[in-house]
């Protein structure tokens, strides 16, 4: 890397990234993984790791609680990419077992969901003890398979049941539901599921959902987040694939994040931003301000 490089890509996370510091050094690890080969509707999230980076610059090193992040040293992996998903998601696997091993905090920027899978997978290799996760989506993503395929964008949490360190659905939170797969339907059924769905999210309001699954997810020491941008209503982040009406606000899903924090994050991802699919980038805006916003409870608990 010449030195123009790596100026640039210091400028990258309003100004904390540290592209030539050593991992062991660094607070956060942040990587794409630009793929959307596992959608069923519609494509462009493969675009959103490098629509996150180009705007990463233009904001200062701050919260919206007026705290300075300038201390954070964040360093930017770039994207692991590959010439089909097989090889993708096992750079990503071993990736992200090397992270968690070495006990990184780190974050992902998706991709289509299915990039959640081998996040999940390295997890659970790294480990030797039971971890939870919390979803927060429009969709459950519970299907064995859609047209056929297993690893599809609506099967995350269904493979992640199949993890060694995965107790069955009592490991899974899943907040802001509003759609279901008549085999979601199915599957629910007959397996005790944690939700707070969409209404009754807006029902009981943020402190109250934080209150229950603080209750339910407090029993981990290691708890992984994932954020599909589509758990925004599409008034709020419209480019992505599936969009569902009825969502949260962005000050909602802010006052949330900032409550789930308190228990121990120990990575989280941002997936489904299409910025083709939306002139103004406000799901790509988005992105950009749950990312940083969430280093800085990070930091915050630091």
């Amino acid at each position: 890397m010449n030195q123009k490089e790596t100026m640039n890509k210091a400028k990258l996370w309003a100004g904390l990234n540290k592209p030539t510091l050593n991992l062991e050094h660094v607070d956060v690890a942040v990587f794409g993984i630009p793929f959307d080969g596992s959608i069923s509707f519609r494509y462009g999230a493969k675009e959103g790791p490098d629509s996150v980076r180009a705007i990463s610059h233009a904001i200062a090193p701050t919260t919206e609680y007026f705290e300075d992040l300038s201390h954070l040293k964040v360093k930017d992996l770039g994207d692991c990419e590959g010439d089909s998903r097989e090889e993708i998601f096992d750079k990503v696997r071993k990736l992200v077992a090397d992270l968690v091993a070495g006990d990184r905090r780190f974050t992902m920027i998706g991709g289509d969901h299915s990039t959640t899978i081998p996040v999940l997978q390295g997890i659970d290799d790294a480990l030797e003890e039971s971890f939870g996760i919390i979803h927060l989506d429009a969709h459950f993503d519970l299907c064995h398979e859609i047209d056929g395929d297993t690893f599809s964008h609506g099967a995350t949490e269904r493979r992640a049941l199949e993890l060694k360190n995965i107790d069955g659905t009592d490991s899974l939170f899943f907040i802001g539901i509003r759609s279901i797969e008549m085999d979601e339907l199915n599957f629910i059924n007959k397996n005790p599921v944690q939700v707070v769905n969409a209404y009754e999210f807006n029902q009981i309001g943020v402190d109250e959902t934080l209150r229950i699954v603080k209750k339910q997810m407090s029993k981990f020491n290691k708890i992984y987040l994932t954020v599909d941008i589509d758990c925004l209503d599409p008034a709020y982040a419209a480019g992505t694939g599936t969009p569902q009406f009825g969502g949260m606000s962005s000050r909602q899903l802010l006052d949330l994040l900032k409550g789930l924090f308190d228990l121990p994050i120990i990575g989280f991802d941002v997936v489904e931003v299409a910025p083709s699919l939306d002139g103004a980038l406000t799901s790509v805006f988005a992105a950009r301000k749950i990312i940083t916003e969430c280093w800085g409870h990070w930091k915050r608990k630091a």
